[in-house]
């Protein structure tokens, strides 16, 4: 890589790894999934992006295990598309509310869509990075998710979803 200013490109007599050289290859991600956002009010803000971006909602359903209503928003037809995931609290106590307590409403996580849970999740453990969960737990119309400690992944909280 050649860097001038603050634009950086690329060697062009660097050789270009194959995937099975690549780290992280074998953890099967295969796309950004979405983005979690925490909201207070999941209808106001569901109302605030198809109003204002022209988002269309794809599913809305309540998780009581993980203790969040939330909704599901992506751009177009296309059921491969960037979405949204808006998340709101079900009670006061729920993970979703302690963070809206702690840092308001806003990005909440980055969830990348995985080939298998199993074997991401055994990836990771290998490399020392630490899972919420032990086993996957439901997610979002009936998909499997586990989520990586922010402490382990730059202060991010990554969730991985392996959909049903």
């Amino acid at each position: 890589m050649h860097t001038t200013g603050t634009t950086v490109t690329p060697d062009a007599a660097a050789p270009s790894p194959d995937a099975a050289a690549v780290p992280g290859s074998d953890i099967g991600v295969t796309r950004i999934d979405h983005v979690g956002l925490a909201v207070p009010d999941l209808d106001e803000a569901v109302d605030f992006h198809r109003r204002v971006f022209g988002m269309r909602c794809l599913h809305v359903e309540e998780n009581e295990e993980q203790g969040v209503r939330e909704a599901m928003l992506a751009f177009g037809e296309d059921p491969a598309a960037s979405r949204i995931q808006l998340l709101a609290p079900l009670d006061s106590s729920s993970a979703i509310a302690r963070f809206l307590d702690r840092s308001g409403p806003g990005l909440q996580q980055v969830a990348y869509t995985v080939e298998d849970l199993e074997a991401a999740s055994d990836a990771l453990r290998a490399r020392g990075v630490r899972l919420l969960y032990s086993a996957p737990k439901r997610g979002t119309a009936n998909s499997l998710v586990n989520f990586v400690y922010p402490q382990d992944a730059g202060g991010v909280l990554v969730e991985l979803v392996q959909p049903a």
